[in-house]
């Protein structure tokens, strides 16, 4: 069967089966119009159910394309984060005037400093109370008095070098 596009007049062939007595939706390639396309009438005469009107549909518009411009997706945005996987940043993302009233507020919190003394503070502490209980480790386990003894030794020759270098 030949069959005619209704807004462009382009000429297509469609097999007689693809199209049955209650009507086939077909959609021009050339300009995408939509419509409903029933059989020739020679075919059919007998039956009257056949209604003798098309079904005609707005044509689809294609949307002009700009050969130089393509729509960049801005990634890493909150939406685009949020639609594409499910993510929401609620903090963190700082815009400039956050930045700049960051910069004049003074930081809080631990840094590499604060670590450092507390740590040094902890191995005072160990050393302190070791230096208290030597006499009863080396009392309940004599093995260790050697090692006790060179750990002190040790110790005290560091405090020497450390007493030389600030004077």
């Amino acid at each position: 069967m030949l069959v005619n596009c209704n807004s462009c007049q382009k000429k297509f062939t469609v097999p007689d089966s693809a199209i049955t007595e209650k009507g086939r939706l077909l959609q021009c390639g050339s300009c995408n119009y939509k419509w409903t396309q029933f059989p020739f009438k020679e075919k059919f005469q007998e039956q009257t159910d056949i209604p003798d009107t098309v079904i005609r549909r707005k044509p689809f518009k294609k949307k002009k394309e700009t050969p130089g411009k393509k729509k960049e997706i801005q990634m890493y945005t909150e939406a685009y984060l949020k639609k594409k996987h499910g993510l929401s940043i609620k903090e963190g993302y700082e815009n400039k005037n956050n930045k700049k009233k960051k910069n004049n507020q003074l930081k809080s919190g631990f840094g590499f400093y604060s670590y450092l003394i507390i740590i040094i503070i902890f191995f005072l502490t160990i050393f302190g109370i070791l230096h208290l209980a030597k006499d009863i480790i080396i009392f309940k386990y004599p093995a260790t008095e050697s090692s006790i003894n060179y750990f002190f030794e040790v110790v005290d020759i560091i405090k020497t070098i450390i007493n030389e270098l600030v004077n």
